[in-house]
């Protein structure tokens, strides 16, 4: 119908655009006011169902608050009634106290009436024994002057007299006591030490020599005198001379005496004679060949022994100049005993004597050892041997214990440990023993002459006695002068000055007697 005007076609779809968008706004518009309002009304159904909720819980918190508050009041009530109760209780408590109280008060008052009671009845006994005193005092004094009238003795002259009777029964008690006490003392101490000794002796054995200032060269003959002799004496010049020995040719058959107090000087020269002897060729430049061949030999023999003997007592640390000193020990004896093997036993017996005391064996053993070293150099350094062996063994760095234990093992100087005890100990246990010394006779008898001037020379004393060889010293005292206790008091001074002025293997012992002899005669 339009198809003939492009115009009017372009109207009509522009008309028709124009209804579309028209209606196509109305039918927006439409939709929007449509959903708007469901949306309203959705909103509308949440708020309704939000009031509702709001609603229901509101209620649910007050029906629980109510619930609260019940229960609240619940506790509080049971709280009151349990605080009531725990008054109440605690009313009860105070009362029963309160009526404790009021019961110990009454009974305090009651002990109160009682003690008061108590005073004065003690004081009313009080008064009747001051008085009962008085009387005594009185009866007292009364009787003492009668005493005194009776007795011709004053109160001081009595009790002077009772003191001193009292004085002497106390003496003699207490030297009755103290010789009870001492001899328990030194029995026990005398059984152990014995154990003791026996126990090292039964591990210890040692050779002693005779002393001797002489030595005995055998000759094949005594033709071979003669040659010692030589022309106008000049071989045994050189001899004597070389080794600073005297030689005595005697009528002992084939043999010749070499005589010395050094008893090294005597080795070299029996060396050297017996060499010559044996060679036949006798002459002074033969004789100096021959005697410093003998001097090496021994210095070679000394150097052996010393060595040998530390090797026995497991003490090579030792400085090289003092094995060579122990050395010269063997050439050297004392009341027939050598002195090498007396360190040596001594070590041993020290050693042992250590262990059994739990004292420091290695310092014992080698101030033993080492006690006697000045012996060695002692003709040719001046002073004691003691304190010569202590110079000697500090110069060569010997521990400071083992110098102390050598220079007081003659208690010259004080010992500052057990180990010098021990080390003294032995060098007595080792002279002492029997058979390990020999004694001069003419040393002995002044030994015993000096013991027994020694006890003499006390005050009281009436005779000393020196018996079994000089080990016992009895001294006979006057009983009007010397009591009990100062017999006692008497027998320590002997054996204290007796250590200090006299030299003896061993030990002595000092026994003071007393008797007190009531004679009658029967006629």
């Amino acid at each position: 119908m339009f198809a003939g005007s492009p115009g009017l076609r372009i109207v009509v779809d522009l008309l028709t655009f124009l209804v579309a968008v028209v209606v196509g706004g109305v039918i927006g518009y439409l939709l929007m006011k449509s959903r708007q309002f469901q949306a309203r009304t959705e909103a509308d159904a949440v708020a309704r169902d939000a009031e509702i909720e709001a609603k229901r819980l509101l209620a649910e918190a007050e029906n629980r608050a109510k619930t609260i508050e019940l229960a609240a009041q619940e506790q509080r009530v049971q709280v009151l009634e349990e605080a009531e109760q725990e008054l109440l209780r605690r009313r009860r408590e105070v009362d029963r106290v309160e009526e404790r109280l009021q019961r110990r008060q009454e009974s305090l008052d009651g002990r109160l009436e009682q003690l008061e009671l108590r005073n004065r009845k003690l004081d009313q006994r009080q008064a009747k024994l001051d008085k009962r005193e008085a009387d005594l005092t009185k009866i007292e004094e009364e009787h003492r002057a009668e005493l005194e009238r009776v007795a011709s003795m004053t109160q001081e002259e009595a009790r002077h007299e009772l003191l001193t009777l009292v004085e002497q029964n106390i003496r003699q008690e207490m030297a009755r006591k103290i010789r009870e006490i001492e001899a328990a003392a030194l029995s026990e101490a005398d059984e152990r030490a014995r154990q003791i000794i026996a126990r090292v002796l039964e591990r210890v054995a040692s050779d002693h020599v005779s002393e001797t200032t002489v030595t005995s060269v055998p000759l094949p003959s005594d033709e071979m005198k003669g040659r010692i002799i030589g022309r106008q004496g000049r071989n045994i010049r050189a001899i004597e001379q070389a080794t600073g020995v005297d030689l005595v040719v005697d009528d002992t058959p084939e043999a010749i005496i070499v005589s010395s107090f050094d008893p090294i000087r005597r080795e070299v020269a029996r060396i050297a004679l017996s060499r010559l002897v044996q060679d036949g060729r006798i002459h002074p430049a033969r004789i100096e060949k021959e005697v410093e061949k003998a001097q090496q030999e021994v210095e070679k023999s000394i150097r052996d022994a010393g060595e040998q003997a530390v090797i026995e007592v497991g003490m090579q640390m030792l400085h090289p100049e003092i094995v060579k000193l122990l050395g010269r020990l063997k050439y050297r004896t004392s009341y027939g005993q050598n002195q090498l093997a007396h360190a040596v036993e001594a070590t041993h017996i020290a050693a042992m004597l250590a262990a059994e005391m739990g004292a420091n064996v290695q310092t014992a053993k080698m101030g033993a050892l080492l006690h006697d070293i000045g012996k060695a150099v002692s003709h040719e350094v001046e002073g004691a041997h003691a304190q010569v062996g202590a110079d000697l063994a500090k110069r060569y760095g010997v521990p400071a214990d083992v110098v102390n234990i050598i220079a007081s093992h003659h208690h010259e100087v004080d010992q500052l440990t057990a180990e010098a005890a021990i080390a003294t100990a032995a060098d007595a246990i080792s002279g002492s023993r029997p058979g390990a010394r020999r004694e001069a006779l003419e040393t002995y008898v002044k030994r015993i002459q000096a013991l027994e001037e020694i006890g003499n020379s006390f005050k009281g004393v009436q005779q000393t006695y020196a018996i079994q060889a000089g080990r016992e010293v009895r001294v006979i005292v006057k009983p009007e002068d010397v009591d009990d206790l100062a017999s006692i008091r008497l027998a320590k001074d002997i054996a204290k000055r007796i250590e200090d002025n006299l030299e003896y293997p061993g030990q002595i012992k000092v026994m003071v007697v007393r008797e007190t002899r009531a004679v009658e005669t029967a006629k």
